[in-house]
Parts: structure tokens; C-alpha cells; sequence
């Protein structure tokens, strides 16, 4: 990998079976089937149930100087942009930084409050990389998701550092991690259980 200022990471929750969303994803259900009854209520307990138990953790996936998500991550608008439709997160999103969106539909940037602006890219993952790293600075840029953008940084050997939390269910079936990755050589140099997931770092080569 070529030497960067700041890193590339990305913080991903999956099934102790690889899987990131499962089947039926929908605006009501955008992880789709994972054996709760609600927003992702089941695989990404961990990060609101026993919040404080994984403070550490959800501090660390905040910390970027900027964001990269796929458009399936930002919403369940399809094709044109032919619906008001600003992210899952209120007009307030988590991110206080600016936010890269992969997409095949150009559309003008969304200023939200607290700092946070969406980007929308339509000429591909590394145009999005290099501009999340000019926004970011010295700080890392992460890449937030879903598993099928992860999929693609990984593949094209853009992604430093990957934090997995692995929630103890199966789903499977739905949006894998590692789907038509090439084998990677991945040295594990963080790991810790928690209640209800176990979070494992582990830097690229």
C-alpha cells in the first residue's frame, strides 16, 4: 500500500456467519431480516443496549477526520434521486465531518446540522478516497459501509486497517463481508469480548 498521512479504516458489524444486513432489507427494515423486530435491533444491539459497555469502541467509529458509505448505506432511494431523502440519521447526523456517498446519480452536496455534509460520487471508489482524504486531513478516513463497499476497497487494496465487531447469531443469508475478495493476508492486533459482541482489529497487508 502506498504511504498515507492518515489511515484508511473501517468499522463493520457482522454475524459470527460473515454477514452484514440480511435478506428483505427495506426503508421499515434497512438490515433486513436478522431475527429482531426492527431497525437492525439484533445485530446492532451492541452498540445501543450495552452502549456504555463498548464506549471505547463507538468513540473509536467516530473518530475520523471523514466518512465513505455506498448509497444503499445512506438510504433505500434507487435510480434517480426523484425523492427528498437525507440519511436514516435526522437532521442532525453522527458524523460532524463530511461524508463521501458512492452512487451512480449525481445530486448536489447536503449540508446537515453539526457540521456533517453529504458528498454524492459518481465517478468511483478511489475519485471518493482521495476526496475524503483531502477533506479529512491528517485525520483517517473510514470506510463506513455496507459490506458490498467494504468488499470493494478491500479488493482494490484501499483499506488499512479493518474493525470487526462479531455479534454471536447467524443469518444466512444477505450482504456478506468478503463476497468476491481476493484471499488477503490480515494480522490480528487488537481483540475483546464483550457482552453481546467481540470486537477484533486487524491491520492489512
Amino acid at each position: 500500500m502506498t504511504t498515507r498521512t492518515g489511515r484508511v479504516t473501517c468499522d463493520l458489524t457482522i454475524s459470527a456467519d460473515g454477514y452484514s444486513a440480511g435478506l428483505n432489507q427495506s426503508e421499515q427494515r434497512p438490515f433486513g431480516d436478522d431475527g429482531g423486530d426492527g431497525w437492525g435491533d439484533k445485530l446492532h444491539a451492541w452498540m445501543f443496549e450495552t452502549a456504555e459497555e463498548n464506549r471505547a469502541e463507538l468513540e473509536q467509529l467516530a473518530g475520523a477526520g471523514a466518512f465513505i458509505m455506498g448509497r444503499n448505506m445512506f438510504g433505500p432511494v434507487r435510480g434517480e434521486w426523484d425523492r427528498p431523502w437525507n440519511g436514516w440519521w435526522g437532521d442532525n447526523p453522527p458524523y460532524h465531518t463530511s461524508v463521501f456517498v458512492l452512487t451512480h446519480h449525481a445530486r448536489e452536496p447536503q449540508p446537515m446540522d453539526g457540521d456533517t455534509t453529504f458528498y454524492f460520487v459518481t465517478d468511483g471508489i478511489e475519485s471518493a478516497l482521495a476526496q475524503a482524504q483531502a477533506a479529512a486531513g491528517d485525520g483517517d478516513v473510514a470506510i463506513q459501509g455496507g459490506a458490498t463497499t467494504v468488499n470493494q476497497y478491500l479488493a482494490a487494496g484501499l483499506i488499512d486497517e479493518l474493525r470487526l465487531h462479531i455479534v454471536p447469531l447467524t443469518l444466512g443469508a444477505g450482504t456478506r463481508l468478503f463476497e468476491g475478495v481476493p484471499p488477503l493476508n490480515l494480522e490480528q492486533v487488537n481483540s475483546r469480548a464483550a457482552t453481546s459482541v467481540t470486537h477484533v482489529t486487524y491491520r492489512v497487508h
